[in-house]
């Protein structure tokens, strides 16, 4: 096995991987498990992770699904204990559930209640996920690695929503930071991944709205959306011995879009379609030039 191959491979790890019935989650798992590791994945929809298992294991590789919420504690607790007692122990974590709770509200109209909601998956959610896995990988003494998944819309102000998507993922940033130095002297690896633009089920109903994806493209220096190939390798360092000097970092996988993040207003085509993602939510109230 060459050098590359050998930093890279993941045979007799274990990978937990959250929010894994759709999308990004579902994608980081499978790449994980073509690298060797055995993948434990979670989110509330079981059949869809049954569904998962059964590809990854008729493919040749190992894969567990275990129902967790992971907005309950309880929940994250137990899941955490099942993986560990099932595959030995957990080498890397993958915090990949999320949502975007307030696509559609300009925040003057944003409820509480929902803030609060998106805040309790994105960031307090990701933080059960960190305590448990971490308490488990420190009483061991054999360390891993966490890889959270942010956003580039974490890193800076875009305007208006999704204000707390947005909050949430800056959170994530800086939690990130901070259980980096706390545990990077007994060998666990704390990282973030912070995409822009992926088509998945989350992006989908924002970038179906006309002139959405021609705003974002023009916004990002290479012109156009990610593919999910393009987060394989970023993924992959992070989570094997490639990254084994890396903690602490947000690595971002965006096409540049975070070298110009900053305030930006959209047209009022597009503040119409945003508004109509989750019907009679927000409004038009900044109207273009």
């Amino acid at each position: 096995m060459d050098l590359v191959n050998k930093l890279f491979d993941l045979t007799g790890k274990t990978a937990v991987v959250t929010g894994a019935s759709s999308g990004l989650g579902a994608y980081f798992a499978e790449i994980l498990a073509n690298q060797g590791a055995t993948v434990v994945i979670t989110a509330r929809r079981l059949d869809r992770l049954e569904a998962l298992s059964a590809q990854i294991n008729n493919a040749g590789g190992k894969a567990i699904a275990i129902a967790c919420d992971v907005d309950q504690p309880a929940a994250v607790a137990a899941m955490m204990e099942q993986a560990w007692a099932e595959c030995g122990r957990i080498d890397i974590v993958v915090n990949n559930a999320g949502q975007v709770g307030d696509g559609g509200f300009v925040p003057e109209k944003l409820p509480h209640e929902l803030f609060e909601a998106t805040l309790k998956t994105n960031l307090s959610g990701l933080w059960y996920c960190c305590q448990e896995a971490g308490k488990r990988m420190l009483a061991d003494g054999k360390g891993g690695s966490i890889i959270n998944l942010t956003s580039v819309l974490g890193m800076g102000g875009s305007g208006d929503h999704p204000l707390a998507y947005q909050t949430s993922k800056a959170g994530v940033i800086n939690l990130t930071r901070n259980l980096a130095c706390s545990w990077a002297d007994r060998g666990i690896r704390v990282n973030a991944l912070a995409p822009a633009y992926f088509p998945s089920e989350m992006t989908g109903p924002y970038l179906a709205v006309p002139g959405y994806e021609t705003y974002i493209n023009n916004k990002t220096p290479l012109g156009r959306l990610g593919t999910l190939e393009e987060l394989a390798a970023p993924l992959l360092m992070l989570a094997s011995d490639a990254g084994s000097y890396l903690t602490g970092i947000t690595l971002p996988v965006d096409g540049g879009y975070s070298a110009g993040v900053g305030h930006t207003r959209w047209t009022d085509d597009i503040y119409e379609g945003l508004s109509n993602v989750i019907p009679d939510q927000g409004s038009v109230h900044i109207k273009a030039p």
